[in-house]
Formats: C-alpha cells, structure tokens, sequence
C-alpha cells in the first residue's frame, strides 16, 4: 500500500525537460523505497470489488443488465493492465482516470518512459493518492515481457469455481402436477449449477470454459446439432497475444468492442448512470474471450487482429452458433418463420426447450483500425453480415413495421476520435441493409482541474437494424430514437465532488406499449462528501419522465405521462480489514400524471466483518411501496462471479448472511442465505414460479480453487 508522504508538490509538477522531472522521479521512487517500502511494488490486496460496482451503479435500474460490467471489472483484476503497454483506451475503459489524468499520464510515459514500479504514479501530474488507491488493483508493471512458453509456466490466474444454489421454498413448476391436468412442469431439479475454469496470463494468453444450469433445468442434455454439450450452457475459448504479427486470435467464444458500439459492442459499458463522464465514450477494446454465462450477445468461432504496420490493424472474425428463437411451424406453402429470439436463457419446460438453440445463425465481420501518426486519435472501419437459415420475422402489430425482416442483414460503420488539448471528440455513424441510418457523437472536456463536461448527440432511424450494437440510448437497443445529453462534473476539492447530467430523447415512431410517437427526458444529481478514507456519504435524485398508453381500468385514450423518481442517502464507514458499516435511505415513486401515484421507500443496513480467514457480510432491509410499479432495486454484495440487485416490493423485510473462509492459500468457501419475508402476500410471484406462503428464501455455496 502506498504510504502518504510529505513531497505532496509531486502533484502539482508541470512536466518540465526530461533530465529535470527524471531525476525528480528518481529520487521519490529512491525515498519511497528506502523509507517506507519493503517491496518494489504495493501489496495487492485482494479487492472488495462491490464497493466499486456499487458507486458505479448507485441507482440500479431493471433496463440494463449489469452482468457484463461486473464480469470484465473481475477479470480485469485478475488480469491487471502492463501500465506500461496499456492503450489510452483501455486506460479510459476503467472509467477511473479523467481526461485530464489520461493526457498527463500519456505524455509522462512518453516523455520518461517506461515506469520503473508503480510507486512512480505518485509523480504524475494530477494524480492524487485517492486516484491512484482506485487505480492499483487494476493495473501493474512487468519487469520484463515473458514468451509464451514461460508464461504458460507462470499463470497469472489459474482457477476453478464451482457454485450450486436453491430456493428453500417449493415453486409451482417443481410440484406434481394436477391430476387429469395437463399444465406444464419443470424438467429438472430446483438446484442450480454453475462451472468455471481458467488459466491466463495477462497479454499473453488465455483459456478456459464456463458450464452452467438453471434451476429447473436438466443436469445434462447432450444434442450436438444444437450445440448443447452437456450442460445446459457452456462456453469455451483459447486466446494467444502479442506474438508477432498475431496481435490478438482467440478461438471459441467471444465479444468485439468498436467504435462508440453501433455495430459491435460488448464488455466494460456502463451508459448513462453515476459516472456521468467517462461513460458516454466507449473505448475500442477488439476482441475479448467471452467468459461469461449469460446466452446471449456473444460470437462462437474464430477470430484475429494483425498488426499490418505501426499504424495499422485489422481484425477478422467468423461465426456459427445456435440461438434460441420462437419458430413458427410451416403451413401449406409458407416457409418457417421465427417470429423472436428469447434471450432468458431458461429451458426448463418443454416449450422452452424446443426454443432452445434451433436457430443457425452466422457472423462475418471486420475491423479496420488506423492510429494516427501524431497519437492524438483513430479512425476505424467496421462491417458485420448476419445471416440465419429461415426468416425472422416479428408479429404483425404497428409498433413492428419498421423491425427487420429477412435472413441477412448487414451493417457498417465508420468511427473516430480525435483529441485537441484537453477536450475529446468523438463519433461513429453506420447503415444497415434496410437503409436505416444511426449516428452518434460526442465529446469530453476538462475545463481546468476542477470541472469537466460531456455532451452527447445520437439519432437512431426507425429502420436502422444492428443485432450487437449497444450504444448509449434510453431504450434497450438503438434503434427509432434522437436524443441529446449533457453532463458535468465539479470537484471543488477532495472532499466534495458534485455530478448530474440531463439527457432528452424522442421515439419518432411507435413502441411497446406506446401507441404514438413519444418523448422523455432523463435527469440525475449525485453529490459525494469524503472528508477521509474511512467515511463517504452521497445524495442523489434521479427522474425519468416518459409517455406510454393511458391505464386500460382509467378509462382514459391515447399517450399519458409518467414519472418515476427515486431519492436516495448512502453513508459508508470502513475500518481498514476490521469491518465496514453501510446504511442507505432510499425512496422512490411511479405516477401516471393527473391519474395515479405509487410510492415506495426502503432502509438498510450493511455490516461485513473481516477476520484473519474469515470475513462475514450482513444485511437488514425495511421496505414498503404500494405496488408493483414503485418497486425498489438495491445492489446486494454477492459472491466472487455472482451478481445480485433485487427487487423490493409490497412490504417487509429482506435480509442476508453471507461467510468467505480461507480453506488454505488455495482454496476459498462461501456460503449465503437470504431472504424476503412480505406482510401483505400469501403468494409470491406467478406462474410456475409461484411460491404459497409469504417468505422466499435461498441457499448458496461456492467453493474456488487457485492453482
């Protein structure tokens, strides 16, 4: 841990002519090591990485799937960042570094070169020790570059984890059924399974498989043809780096990330939430090995960047995988169609099942990256053919007329980035097959130390059809929308820092539950205090007005206005490997303007001890909201890979225990239960997954080998 010290003017160093700042460096790096290091590098702790998912994410939403997110923070810690080879994109994609911080970092490396260990971050120019605190787990320094055969000797992550799970309670779907009825059953046992393996070293290579099953599923169900190879997913990919021309080639599963995300995105993306700068751009990361268990969103085959000059990159990829979709049987001379492509992941009745990977569908995409010469942006080309074996084709209802029908589809994109002192500009444009145009562009600005500024431009056409594209949108996917967005950020000093942004958006055409074009706009505030390390505390306020169809029981026509807010306090206090105390104050309400209004609030309270080989995390919870519509979602601290943001409603209380015990230096054990007691409910949820009773409870343990 890096020790504060008394040379704080480091910080505040105007990078002068390299003789002078390297003999400055030079002789920190010498006092640091001398006086208060008995390593080259900082410990690395083990990171308690929910604190970091949890500010990220201080107003959860049941919009956005954060798995993503929480998947490639863990592997970018088990797989640090050479912060000597690191790009200024993969740098940004932390979303820790301002821009300010990424330009002074830059031109330090370039002008001294090298860092000699990480200690030396301490004389770069606008980095504080809070900055760089963030920094460390995610980062580090390798004196020197190992070949392949050295590195598969010396993994830097080498681990198996296996997890299992149950709900206490009997749902529906696992009881017997009726007699003479003839509803529907799970096909499974009420466990759920979940299998990792991965052996990697940060650079070089990496490989790996991940298995899981869902409560209800089969244990094991083996069909080729669907590529179902046992469990009911599993995912696998072998990835080599850096070896000559071969920059990147990963066979098996993965994700691309480019440009701003209209045709291929995937991985760290946040969009808009608490990080209301660094999040509008996205990085162009390549390709990455998908290492997650969600069974969607991601390519299975082969794929491989070349490094054709200094300049130059180019990355190819081709794939064949199974999707799930609702295939609509032939009649007389009309061919199949499949009218959606469910992306739940669950197979556990029989109709279920016949959705599950009966869809071929093949990819073939390329990326062409050039890095200007002066270092100062790129441009970048993308394209991406999409092809399935029968037509996709939606239900025929008015808000679907401009989806996309057919069986190929093909879009390209043309993206950039170009930095003038401290402002940041970028952009990304694209085209399908239909002739639906998307468009985005942006920049981000540091005006001085204290403030900086984000703003936003999208337009997505109503017919602009792009199956990986994520851009920055208020619906689930770009597409029929326009909207701008603005954010800030001031930090007047390092106790306070004040952020907020505001976002306006449009849908020209129809959507779900929408019938007439409509309009919204989204905004937030978030005020943070840390007088020091142990303690923080927040406030925020978030509202989202939107129009949807008027209530069918109001009695009421066409589009009505609704508003949802949510208020919220979060104070934090943490005594360093002892323990941490957390309360939160949240509320929040849903109203259908001049019609209705549902309120809801909940209060909790975390507590986690830290013992030599122990370490135990608890919640109480008090919630209460009139329905459904003013439910509140909380972030949960869950187990290492495990991602969990409830939601509470009605009223009650929900709590959880969960334990992590250090076996050995090797092995780790976790155990959590939880569970949600309602006051007002005999009967939880519906359908199969009905619960009689008032309380929900679950069980789970997982056990994690390091090699």
């Amino acid at each position: 841990m890096i020790k504060q010290n008394t040379l704080t003017y480091a910080f505040n160093l105007k990078i002068p002519g390299r003789a002078v700042l390297l003999c400055v460096v030079l002789a920190l790096i010498f006092l640091f090591s001398t006086k208060t290091l008995s390593a080259q590098e900082p410990p690395r702790r083990e990171i308690d990485i929910d604190p970091f998912i949890q500010n990220l994410i201080a107003d959860p939403s049941e919009e956005v799937d954060y798995s993503e997110l929480y998947e490639s923070l863990f592997a970018l810690y088990a797989d640090p960042l050479d912060i000597n080879k690191a790009t200024r994109d993969e740098l940004a994609a932390l979303m820790l570094l301002s821009e300010t911080q990424l330009n002074s970092f830059l031109k330090y490396r370039e002008q001294l070169g090298p860092l000699i260990s990480l200690y030396e971050l301490q004389a770069v120019p606008d980095f504080d020790l809070a900055t760089i605190y963030r920094l460390l787990p995610f980062v580090t320094v390798h004196s020197r570059t190992l070949s392949l055969a050295e590195s598969l000797k010396n993994p830097s992550q080498h681990f198996l984890i296996v997890r299992s799970g149950k709900l206490l309670e009997k749902q529906k779907g696992f009881l017997p059924a009726d007699s003479g009825s003839n509803a529907s059953r799970y096909n499974g046992k009420p466990l759920y399974g979940y299998l990792k393996y991965r052996n990697s070293r940060a650079g070089i290579y990496s490989y790996g498989f991940a298995m899981e099953k869902d409560a209800g599923e089969k244990w094991w169900h083996w069909n080729a043809k669907r590529q179902i190879l046992g469990a009911d997913f599993s995912s696998f990919h072998a990835q080599i780096m850096n070896q000559g021309r071969i920059k990147n080639l990963i066979i098996g599963d993965y994700q691309m990330q480019a440009g701003q995300g209209l045709v291929m995105a995937a991985g760290f993306s946040l969009g808009k939430g608490a990080e209301v700068i660094s999040s509008t751009y996205r990085s162009t990361l390549g390709l990455k090995p998908y290492t997650s268990v969600q069974e969607s969103n991601f390519f299975r085959g082969v794929a491989a960047t070349f490094s054709l000059s200094k300049h130059f990159e180019l990355t190819t990829f081709y794939s064949y995988a199974k999707r799930d979709a609702t295939v609509n049987d032939a009649e007389d001379k009309n061919p199949q169609i499949a009218s959606s492509l469910p992306v739940t992941g669950y197979h556990r009745t029989a109709s279920e099942r016949e959705k599950h990977n009966n869809l071929p569908e093949q990819n073939v995409g390329i990326h062409l990256l050039f890095k200007l010469p002066s270092k100062a942006g790129q441009i970048g080309f993308t394209m991406l053919n999409t092809s399935y074996d029968i037509k996709l084709q939606k239900r025929n209802a008015a808000y679907n007329r401009y989806e996309f029908v057919g069986k190929h589809n093909l879009v390209a994109g043309l993206h950039a980035d170009y930095r003038w002192q401290n402002v940041h500009f970028f952009g990304e444009t694209a085209r399908s097959k239909s002739g639906g145009l998307g468009a985005i562009a942006g920049l981000i600005a540091a005006l001085g130390k204290k403030f900086d500024i984000s703003l936003l431009g999208r337009h997505y056409d109503r017919d602009f059809h792009t199956f990986y594209g994520n851009a920055i949108a208020e619906a689930t996917r770009p597409i029929n929308e326009t909207g701008g967005y603005a954010g800030f950020r001031y930090a007047p000093n390092r106790r306070w820092k004040l952020s907020a942004y505001y976002d306006y958006f449009k849908f020209p055409w129809l959507k779900y539950l929408v019938d007439a074009p409509s309009k919204g706009y989204d905004c937030y505030f978030h005020v943070l205090w840390k007088p020091n390390k142990r303690f923080n505390a927040y406030a925020l306020y978030h509202q989202k007005k939107k129009q949807r169809n008027a209530p069918a029981d109001e009695g009421e026509e066409g589009l009505v206005s609704t508003v949802r807010k949510t208020a919220t306090i979060h104070v934090e206090y943490e005594e360093p490997l002892r323990f941490a105390l957390k309360t939160r104050l949240q509320s929040g309400n849903l109203a259908y303007l001049k019609i209705s209004k549902s309120n809801g609030f909940t209060v909790l309270q975390d507590i986690s001890w830290q013992f030599p080989r122990l370490e135990l995390s608890a919640r109480v919870a008090y919630f209460k909201t009139d329905d459904y519509d003013s439910r509140q979602y909380v972030y949960e601290k869950d187990m290492l890979y495990a991602f969990s943001i409830p939601a509470y409603y009605d009223a009650g209380t929900r709590h959880y225990l969960m334990a992590r015990y250090a076996v050995s230096k090797n092995m780790k054990l976790w155990l959590r239960w939880s569970q949600t007691r309602y006051a007002n409910l005999d009967k939880i949820s519906s359908g199969l997954n009905e619960i009689q009773g008032d309380k929900r409870s679950e069980l789970k343990a997982q056990v994690m080998y390091q090699f």
